[in-house]
């Protein structure tokens, strides 16, 4: 069996050996081993997860070869659970697999307990219903939720849990933590050991704009009562003081203070973000707390002393035109800097682990080094209960993007996806599942779709011929394409909680976004092709939160196909 570092070797360069190993933890459940299910538990265990335990209560049929490669002609009449565990076991024989032939509906019915042993639950295909009290489980047991659904050319992943704690969360955009209008005494000192006005024009040209922006700030300040460049005005006259400091016009040293110049003017001290972090009532933190609150609570005290109203240095610097010299004694002045942070936040870590009757040691000095890296940077996502999405809208928001040309269509298959539940509830099967009585059908889901309309508060509100028909269509078919798009979004999200991880690029989902892409079949070449279309159209928290947590998969088809039962 290869190495760990070896087999995982590619995915390590994205989440780290930290969020490997949380991976690696992991003990998931599997509700419902379908398409979707297998598809998002096949990417899981390739990616190496601690454990799975698959759980199904159907029998293989023939219509399943079709959609499910974890199955063939020799699975047919058999445990489709156990079929699909033995088929994802040799896929990595390190993850410990096994299965339970049972209907995932009667265990949340008849034992919910069952749930609380994992670190997360996967539950596929769960109509309405099931999803608010398997929901409910997993909230009072502090287990991680995660929904899938694929429905023809449609779907949603949702992610529910009370709260998630984000270290590396990986933004897009982030400045660099270099201090320019806060020095710290030894990078004043460094910087006061070089001249700008050295006549050599090859060390001119060679001293880092670090260097140049600390002692420009320096000498703006003396002349201005202490303070920075605040007007438009101000920052103009820094810049052609800057400007005024080179010799020749090939100075890239200088140019790049001139851009980086605006980092001197930002505001010093903690983001609202992050102050909003250690403010919150969870950073008073106590033996049940977790371990990312108590290294938050260590943080609040390292700010308001040792910190001087900031947050550890990360440590790392640009590239930047310099001598090696001047580089490697900066790059040395940021690292004893921020080792000397680490230092103060581990003695509080230990010392606040102890006065709540912790282990003093029991959060590792690698997860403490990463906090202080990323401690500008960390993010909470908490989410809304299923049944507080469902039965309370914000209903101006849901008529505005119901009325809305960009998102009328995800938001009327949000609609329908909660509309066929109803009708299978009503009529024992969904629509168009069976050939015949597609008008009947057609007519019977337009009128569940205006009933849960009314319910939500949207009296008035309809959905379009074609969106009601497209859903007909669907026959809630589980389409391989599909159920692969929809288990891949899941995936990602699974191990983005699991390693509290957000990657980038982000397919996935906060509590404050819903991403919606689409797909389409059309002809091409007489034959099909699959085109995905992602686009990035997000709700905000303060808007639509009835789609908070949720990815829509929106779809539309211009021709019938086979559907797979």
């Amino acid at each position: 069996m290869a190495e760990p570092k070896t087999k995982y070797d590619r995915q390590l360069r994205i989440w780290g050996e930290q969020g490997q190993a949380a991976l690696e933890k992991a003990s998931i459940c599997l509700l419902n081993c379908g398409p979707t299910g297998s598809e998002t538990l096949k990417n899981l265990v390739l990616g190496g997860v601690g454990s799975i335990t698959v759980i199904d209560g159907s029998k293989v049929e023939l219509g399943d070869l079709g959609n499910n490669f974890l199955v063939d002609e020799s699975s047919i009449g058999q445990s489709k659970a156990k079929c699909v565990c033995a088929s994802l076991q040799e896929l990595n024989d390190a993850v410990k697999a096994k299965f339970i032939e049972e209907y995932p509906e009667t265990l949340i019915e008849t034992n919910p307990s069952f749930f609380s042993q994992f670190t997360l639950v996967i539950a596929t295909q769960l109509v309405e219903d099931s999803m608010i009290k398997l929901d409910r489980i997993c909230r009072e047991a502090n287990v991680m939720l995660i929904f899938a659904r694929s429905y023809g050319l449609t779907g949603f992943v949702r992610i529910s849990l009370k709260e998630h704690t984000v270290i590396e969360s990986k933004p897009d955009h982030f400045l660099d933590d270099l201090r320019l209008n806060n020095p710290w005494p030894e990078l004043r000192r460094f910087a006061e050991t070089i001249d700008l006005n050295v006549s050599d024009p090859v060390a001119h040209k060679h001293i880092p704009y670090v260097v140049i922006l600390v002692k420009m700030a320096k000498q703006w300040t003396k002349s201005h009562d202490g303070k920075f460049p605040s007007t438009w005005e101000e920052k103009r006259a820094f810049k052609d003081l800057l400007k005024a400091k080179t010799i020749t016009t090939d100075e890239d040293n200088y140019k790049e203070a001139v851009d980086a110049s605006f980092k001197v003017f930002a505001r010093r001290g903690i983001s609202s973000n992050l102050r909003q972090i250690i403010d919150d009532s969870h950073a008073e933190v106590d033996s049940s707390s977790s371990d990312f609150w108590v290294m938050v609570a260590a943080l609040k005290e390292f700010i308001a002393n040792e910190g001087g109203g900031e947050a550890p240095l990360e440590g790392s610097i640009p590239d930047m035109t310099s001598s090696t010299e001047h580089y490697v004694n900066l790059q040395k002045i940021y690292q004893a800097k921020a080792e000397a942070d680490v230092l103060v936040i581990e003695q509080r870590v230990r010392n606040i682990l102890k006065k709540i009757g912790r282990d003093p040691d029991s959060i590792s000095k690698a997860n403490i080094k990463s906090f202080c890296k990323n401690a500008r940077k960390l993010t909470i996502c908490r989410y809304r209960l299923l049944e507080e999405e469902f039965n309370s809208p914000i209903q101006p928001e849901l008529q505005k993007y119901l009325t809305d040309e960009d998102y009328s269509v995800a938001v009327g298959f949000y609609i329908l996806l909660r509309a066929v539940d109803r009708f299978a509830a009503n009529y024992n099967s969904f629509p168009g599942q069976f050939d015949g009585g597609m008008d009947e059908d057609i007519s019977r889901l337009k009128t569940t779709a205006v009933s849960l309309l009314s319910d939500l508060g949207c009296n008035g509100s309809t959905l379009t011929e074609d969106l009601i028909n497209e859903m007909c269509r669907f026959g809630a078919a589980e389409l391989h394409a599909v159920a692969a798009f929809i288990g891949g979004i899941a995936a990602q999200e699974v191990i983005k909680h699991s390693s509290q991880n957000n990657l980038s690029p982000c397919l996935g989902l906060s509590s404050s976004m819903a991403l919606i892409t689409s797909l389409s079949y059309c002809r091409y070449n007489g034959g099909l092709k699959l085109e995905v279309f992602l686009r990035k159209q997000f709700f905000s928290h303060d808007g639509l939160n009835l789609l908070q947590g949720t990815a829509l998969l929106m779809g539309s088809s211009i021709q019938r196909w086979s559907k797979t039962r």
